[in-house]
Parts: C-alpha cells; structure tokens; sequence
C-alpha cells in the first residue's frame, strides 16, 4: 500500500513532481521543506511564481525571454551590433551570457529542426530571423550556437543553405562541446573557446 499524506501535502507532492527532474522522493523532500519555511519566505516565493508568469514574455526582436519589449540586450548600446548569435533556447544565451565574453546580439528560434518529431522550419523563429537580415543591415556576421547532435546540425545546415545566398559570414561554434551536449551546462571557459574557436560553415 502507498504512503497516504494529508490531502494539501498530496497535492503539493503531486505538483513538485510535474516540474522536470523531479521524481517522487525529490518531490517528497520539496514539500517537507517548503512546510518548514515560515508564511512570509512562502508568500514571497508563491509572489515571484506569479510575478515571473505574468510579468516575463518574449522579447519581439531576438525572442529572448524579457519583461520588457524589446529586451535590454537588444536595447543596449554597449552590444556589438554587427554580430548576432543563433541558439536554440534561452538558457543557451544565458549560458553564453555568463562567459561575459559576447558581446554581440541573440537570435533564439525556440527549439531545434527535429523531422522525428515532426519540427520544422516554420515552427521555429527562423522566418523572424531573415526578416531581422534584411532589416538591420549593421549584421556582418552569425554565429550559430547550436548543440552538436542531430537536430543541432539540421538546423545548422538549413540556416546555411538560406543564409549563404544573402552574403552575410556565417560561423559555427567549435570545439570543447561533446556530441550530444547541452551549451547551458557547458562551464563558461569551454563556451569562450567554442565561441572565440569558431569556424566558418
């Protein structure tokens, strides 16, 4: 017979146990120690959910995530605006953000070229990108910041054959990434070589 918990620690459980990673014993151990913090740390912590939910959307340039439209790295006058980096997600431009090393633009297209799963070209933010090509016309150079595995070199090779033709340099991020890695667990000196290493595709 399975533990039997007091119908709201149930539900709590239950909910820690959707977000991804958490298997039933970390959700177990999540709960127990949100019913050890005092009302005040809880109410703060329930307040940032709701904020963050409500207040954080996508920036209309680059499709960061941001509260604010367009989005301070877009904004800023301190970015170098003849370079823009394509990644996939926004926790890759967070990792590349760390390295405090780029200093260029973002693109992210929100997922990856995946046939398997039925992804393709018009469900990511690639038709944005070739409109912001041909309207800031500062862009001399792309980085694409795509994982190494399948998906990644799909998505690599479709954005070179539509970029190429428009006579922008286009680079890809080099070595120091294994196949099949994830860029927003890669450490910060790892993305500096991969970015300062990159090759042209």
């Amino acid at each position: 017979m399975g533990m039997i918990y007091t119908k709201p620690l149930a539900r709590l459980i239950e909910e820690f146990q959707k977000l991804p990673g958490i298997g039933p014993k970390s959700a177990q151990r999540l709960a127990f120690h949100v019913l050890k913090r005092s009302g005040v740390e809880i109410q703060s912590f329930s307040e940032a959910l709701l904020e963050a939910k409500e207040k954080i959307g996508t920036c209309s340039v680059c499709f960061n995530l941001s509260c604010e439209n367009p989005c301070e790295i877009c904004t800023s006058s301190a970015r170098d605006k003849t370079l823009l980096c394509v990644v996939s997600d926004p926790r890759d431009l967070y990792a590349l953000e760390r390295t405090g090393e780029y200093r260029g633009l973002y693109h992210v297209l929100h997922g990856l070229i995946s046939p398997l799963e039925g992804i393709g070209p018009q469900d990511l933010k690639l038709s944005e990108l070739l409109h912001r090509l041909s309207s800031e016309t500062e862009i001399k150079e792309i980085i694409l910041a795509l994982p190494p595995s399948v998906e990644g070199d799909t998505t690599s090779l479709y954005l070179a054959r539509v970029i190429k033709p428009l006579g922008i340099q286009l680079s890809r991020i080099a070595f120091g990434l294994p196949v099949g890695g994830d860029i927003e667990y890669a450490d910060a000196l790892t993305l500096t070589r991969a970015i300062s290493g990159r090759s042209a595709v």
